[in-house]
């Protein structure tokens, strides 16, 4: 099986409790893409980078994880983007960005050909849709049409950060088109109040009465939502918490890793609590290997 996640990859400077910053890369699909090629997944990332020496480093780091880079589009006289993580002493993160001229917002507005169709699983996230312009989006929507008509499955994470959309109804309506699409549906009810105004699973099921739907309560617990059942999958307490950063991101991994591998979605949303809640114990997106949970 193979998978294709789009999306941005930035220049990460984590703030120390000194002033000083720790420099590493991180983007929430790319996370995601990180995380699934540990798991065993065969996973591709679609980005655009520059031509600079930190771009050089990002996709030697995304080899040395197992990650393909056959779909990194590389731009003469860019640089990626920055975003700096500050983190609160209970493990809450805030995150500031200098991401305008990221050669990633371009990727779908060129005249390159890009075609998804030999990948059954592709991935994205309400961050990646707002990287791109409203004809960017068009052409993405079209190219997943094609690889989705070519059997292609279409996996979507919410991620929704307001502060990267011009307006609530831009981003409505983006979601809405993308739901259409959806085959699996990874959600969470803060994602929902801030684009809705609510957080009520129900009204899910009836935009997506097909998806597989996994619903992130506020609480360390999900709702795993099929056709025909729906099951509440806590997750075990963490008491060292000490930042948050990519639990979802590695949630959505380790549930997509189980499921490929014939496991239940209820047997894969613990797997993705596993995961998360070794993430949360360290600093920055990405654990070292050696920490990766081990499989129960």
């Amino acid at each position: 099986m193979r998978i294709a996640a789009i999306g941005e990859c930035m220049i990460e400077l984590r703030e120390q409790t000194d002033g000083t910053f720790a420099r590493s890369f991180g983007g929430d699909t790319l996370n995601t893409a990180i995380y699934m090629a540990r798991l065993g997944v065969d996973v591709d990332y679609v980005t655009a980078l520059g031509d600079d020496a930190w771009s050089d480093e990002m996709i030697s780091a995304w080899r040395s994880e197992g990650v393909g880079t056959s779909q990194v589009v590389r731009k003469t006289g860019r640089l990626p983007g920055l975003y700096v993580i500050q983190t609160d002493k209970h493990g809450e993160r805030r995150f500031s960005y200098w991401r305008g001229q990221s050669p990633a917002r371009d990727i779908f507005n060129g005249d390159e050909q890009r075609d998804f169709s030999n990948y059954d699983f592709i991935y994205l996230s309400g961050i990646t849709l707002s990287l791109y312009g409203e004809q960017g989006r068009m052409n993405l929507f079209a190219i997943l049409k094609n690889a989705a008509a070519n059997g292609a499955k279409i996996i979507f994470d919410t991620n929704y950060r307001p502060r990267n959309w011009a307006t609530l109804n831009e981003s409505q309506t983006a979601f809405a088109e993308i739901y259409a699409l959806t085959d699996l549906l990874f959600a969470s009810s803060q994602d929902l109040d801030l684009l809705y105004g609510q957080s009520d699973r129900s009204t899910l099921r009836n935009i997506l009465p097909n998806a597989e739907i996994i619903y992130k309560r506020a609480d360390p617990a999900c709702w795993v939502m099929m056709a025909s059942e729906e099951i509440l999958v806590h997750a075990k307490s963490i008491a060292n918490v000490v930042d948050t950063t990519a639990a979802g991101d590695s949630f959505a991994a380790a549930y997509i890793a189980a499921r490929i591998n014939g496991a239940s979605a209820e047997d894969s949303a613990i797997a993705g609590h596993r995961l998360a809640g070794q993430v949360v114990q360290f600093p920055g997106a990405i654990i070292p290997r050696d920490k990766m949970p081990i499989a129960e």
